[in-house]
């Protein structure tokens, strides 16, 4: 006998929905909100942070915050900089890679690397990092006790992911930080490949053991950079090519962040805001967001991520 036709009405607010109520739910039941509720003050927190913002506000004035990853936690420090946070390696004088190239470090491998490479635990070998420019990043000593230097030094780590494409070193496995200059590429040394979803995982879990290492208590918070790739070096369309490659990463942020034991590893829903709540968030060249779109996102994590008037604890 066919069962019987059910409907569920969810009432939030003033909106009014209908769905299917012959389904079980579950203990956990959240539905998706419609535009106009999308379009309320509080949208971006009742349905794109709920279950991820912390209990309270926890990123003071004078806690030391080291933020690097994508090019959009170069949006983020300076967003905290220039409201009087302590943001890193800001002032002059530091040549730490994840101050002066630290928006470049676009794949979890590289943000690994550094960790490990500053804090002793391995070495690198040379010509495996490029700055912008195309310019060699030295595997110097100096360098390496500058990193250390503010990794042992933080109080809140920002780490912001941006692609899962990778070129390596054929030899050596190691991936690089970008694509090859041209004048250094070498196709018997230099590799391109689509990192897995379990190599992801396994980095962003070796990233929070080296963090932990250093600085036990410092609150962690993962984000996902919503930039999509200037070009992919798969033999498939770029905009097809970026969704896989975000969808990968997204994959290992939640199976990290849903298994590890530790109350103070944060996930910012970056991603998720600026397309739920910018259908049109794109400059014209299709890449980076407008003003207002990183604006909002900014001022979305400083009211639920910074406490202003607090002290570092």
């Amino acid at each position: 006998m066919a069962s019987e036709r059910l409907t569920l009405t969810s009432q939030r607010g003033e909106h009014q929905a209908v769905f299917n109520g012959s389904w079980y739910r579950g203990a956990h039941t959240h539905f998706i909100p419609s535009k106009a509720e999308l379009r309320e003050p509080d949208a971006v927190d009742t349905f794109l942070l709920y279950g991820w913002k912390p209990a309270r506000p926890f990123i003071t004035k004078t806690a030391r915050i080291t933020a690097f990853g994508s090019c959009f936690a170069a949006n983020i420090s300076s967003h905290l900089a220039e409201r009087g946070y302590a943001v890193q390696g800001s002032h002059l004088g530091n040549n730490a890679h994840i101050v002066r190239f630290g928006e470049g470090m676009v794949n979890t491998f590289a943000i690994r690397q550094q960790l490990e490479w500053g804090l002793g635990e391995r070495d690198i070998p040379d010509n495996l990092w490029f700055g912008p420019n195309k310019e060699i990043a030295a595997v110097d000593p100096e360098v390496r006790r500058q990193t250390r230097e503010i990794i042992t030094n933080a109080d809140v780590f920002i780490i912001t992911l941006g692609l899962s494409e990778i070129w390596y070193d054929k030899q050596s496995g190691d991936a690089f930080w970008r694509a090859i200059p041209s004048y250094l590429f070498d196709e018997a040394k230099h590799g391109f490949r689509l990192s897995t979803v379990e190599e992801n995982l396994a980095n962003l879990r070796a990233i929070h053991a080296c963090i932990r290492r250093s600085r036990p208590n410092a609150p962690i918070v993962f984000t996902l950079s919503p930039i999509p790739l200037m070009a992919t070096f798969r033999p498939i369309s770029c905009l097809t090519a970026n969704s896989v490659s975000k969808a990968i990463l997204r994959v290992a942020l939640d199976q990290f962040t849903s298994s590890v034991d530790d109350a103070k590893v944060y996930y910012f829903p970056s991603y998720e805001i600026i397309h739920e709540m910018f259908p049109d968030w794109r400059l014209e060249d299709n890449r980076h967001p407008k003003p207002e779109a990183i604006g909002f996102i900014m001022e979305t994590f400083e009211r639920n991520y910074c406490d202003a008037g607090g002290s570092t604890a």
